[in-house]
């Protein structure tokens, strides 16, 4: 019974992987469309957002079976509840590079009025914080789940650059306006993506430790 059990964590393990591959993907589609201006990119991106919904639901009905028809101990618990709490945040950042590329639709006939490297390191950053969030989750590592959280506030830094010279070129031109607050809105979605990512590795150190304490 107990070896049946094991197999099944192992396939929760491999589904988290799995999602955590989607979402990168998003992210990576997401920022490439916007710098691109690729429209059909961008549209591919929000159509595949629903591939990420329907694998959250396929999770979330593996692990109520692991609830549901097994007596997990303590430990097994954690995991499973953690991996319910974590594919929450999961879809969200799906949702987020969903709404990026919305953006990138709306602006895709007028030239930037800002290099974009600032937002694209934002989401370089952001990727790495949710692959990494999800493999600690997996090898069990506490370790890289307190990095991971450290690594948002480079997120939030960048955040800030991106910030301060959007409002330096609406003070140097107020034309510039409209399209600032577009770009301001495709940096705090990848701020709120490194939120989430910060929250997946909370709830990892929760599946190690037994602890849920907010950095």
């Amino acid at each position: 019974m107990r070896n049946q059990f094991d197999r099944q964590l192992n396939r929760l393990n491999e589904e988290m992987i799995e999602m955590g591959a989607m979402i990168e993907r998003a992210i990576e589609n997401a920022v490439s469309a916007l710098v691109t201006q690729d429209v059909e990119k961008a549209k591919a991106a929000i159509s595949g957002d629903a591939l990420i919904d329907r694998q959250e639901k396929e999770i979330e009905s593996l692990c109520l079976r692991l609830l549901l028809q097994q007596q997990p101990v303590a430990r097994d618990l954690r995991q499973i509840s953690a991996a319910l709490k974590m594919i929450t945040d999961m879809e969200r950042i799906g949702d987020h590079a969903s709404d990026i590329s919305e953006i990138t639709i709306m602006l895709a006939r007028q030239p930037y009025i800002k290099k974009l490297e600032h937002i694209q390191e934002m989401a370089k950053e952001t990727m790495k914080m949710l692959i990494d969030s999800v493999d600690a989750y997996v090898e069990k590592n506490l370790e890289k789940a307190k990095q991971v959280i450290k690594q948002d506030d480079v997120v939030d830094g960048l955040f800030q650059t991106v910030k301060n010279d959007l409002i330096g070129l609406i003070h140097e031109n107020p034309q510039n306006g409209e399209q600032a607050a577009d770009l301001l809105m495709v940096a705090k979605y990848f701020e709120r993506i490194g939120d989430h990512a910060t929250n997946i590795s909370e709830w990892v150190i929760f599946s190690i430790t037994g602890n849920h304490e907010e950095e």
